[in-house]
C-alpha cells in the first residue's frame, strides 16, 4: 500500500500487520520490526522508517521505503530475457543483503521473487516476517518458505534447517531472473522433492542418511541422474552455471555462503 507523509510529502510503503497487537511495547517486539531495525541500514535491505501503532484497533503498520516494483512483478510475462549485466547485478545486490543478514546472526527464510525489490537498478530484500535468529535451536516447527523455493533440508526433515536454507532460495531466484520461469515448479511437497531430483538428480546415500537422522518420516529415492541445469538452460554463461550449481548444492553443508558467494569470478568485474 502505498502512502504519503504529512510531515515530509514523501511517498512510502505500508504494510499493516496481520495480527492484533495490545501495546506499543509488543509491537516493538515483533520479530520482523526487530530484524529490520538490526539490519538496518544497509544498501540492500529495505528501510523500516516508522512504526504506528493504532490503540484502539491494535493495528501494527510498518512505514517502508517505496520501491519501484517487486522481482517477480519485474520478470512476469517478460517475452525477452533481461541483460545478462542486469542478471548479474541484481544477483549480487541479493547476495550482499543475504551476507548482510547472515553476519548479523539473521537467516530470512522466504526467499523468493515477490520479497525482492528493485527501483532503479537497485535491488532490495523485504518483508522479514518469517525471519528468524541462526542462534534458535532446531527443529524449527512453523511453516516456512514458499514451496518453489525451499531447500531439500527443510523438505525432508523436521525442521532442521538454517541459514544455508536462503542460499538455495536465491540459486532458484537466480534460475528463475535468467530463464523467466521458475526452477522447481512443486505442486506439493512430494512432488517438489520430484522436480528436484528431476534436474539434479537424487543426493548421495551419505548426504540421505544425514537428513533422516532428523525425520521421523521414512523416505527412500531410487538413484537417479537429473537432467542438469545446463539443459534448461543451454546459453548459460560457464560462470554463471558455476555459481548456480554451487548455490544449489543438495547437502547445506556442501552449498556456498553468501560471502563466498561474492567472491566467485562471476561477479570478477562488479566487486
Amino acid at each position: 500500500l502505498k502512502t504519503q507523509s504529512l510531515k515530509d510529502g514523501k511517498f512510502y510503503a505500508c504494510k499493516t500487520m496481520k495480527q492484533r497487537i495490545n501495546s506499543l511495547e509488543q509491537a516493538n517486539n515483533l520479530r520482523e520490526v526487530q530484524a529490520m531495525r538490526r539490519l538496518s541500514p544497509h544498501a540492500n535491505i529495505i528501510q523500516l522508517h516508522d512504526l504506528i501503532f493504532d490503540k484502539e484497533s491494535g493495528t501494527v503498520s510498518l512505514i517502508c521505503e517505496l520501491m519501484e516494483m517487486n522481482i517477480y512483478e519485474h520478470i512476469q510475462g517478460r517475452q525477452t530475457p533481461l541483460h545478462d549485466q542486469t542478471v548479474k547485478n541484481y544477483m549480487y545486490q541479493l547476495l550482499k543483503a543475504l551476507e548482510h543478514m547472515h553476519s548479523c546472526g539473521i537467516f530470512h527464510r522466504d526467499v523468493k521473487p515477490e520479497n525482492i525489490l528493485i527501483k532503479h537498478n537497485i535491488l532490495k530484500l523485504g518483508d522479514f516476517g518469517s525471519c528468524r535468529s541462526v542462534y534458535s535451536k532446531p527443529p524449527h516447527t512453523e511453516y516456512i518458505s514458499t514451496r518453489w523455493y525451499r531447500a531439500p533440508e527443510c523438505l525432508l526433515t523436521d525442521g532442521y534447517y538454517s541459514l544455508k536454507m536462503d542460499i538455495w532460495s536465491a540459486g532458484c531466484v537466480f534460475f528463475e531472473i535468467m530463464s523467466l520461469n521458475p526452477l522447481f515448479p512443486g505442486t506439493n511437497e512430494l512432488d517438489q522433492v520430484a522436480k528436484i531430483h528431476q534436474v539434479l538428480g537424487t543426493p548421495d546415500q551419505s548426504v540421505l542418511k544425514k537428513f533422516k537422522q532428523s525425520r521421523a518420516m521414512h523416505f527412500n529415492f531410487p538413484p537417479k541422474k537429473g537432467t542438469g541445469i545446463s539443459w534448461l538452460l543451454p546459453n548459460c554463461p560457464a560462470p554463471a552455471l558455476s555459481l548456480l550449481y554451487q548455490t544449489l548444492a543438495y547437502d547445506p553443508d556442501e552449498r556456498i555462503a553468501a560471502e563466498t558467494a561474492l567472491r566467485h569470478t562471476y561477479f570478477r568485474e562488479i566487486r
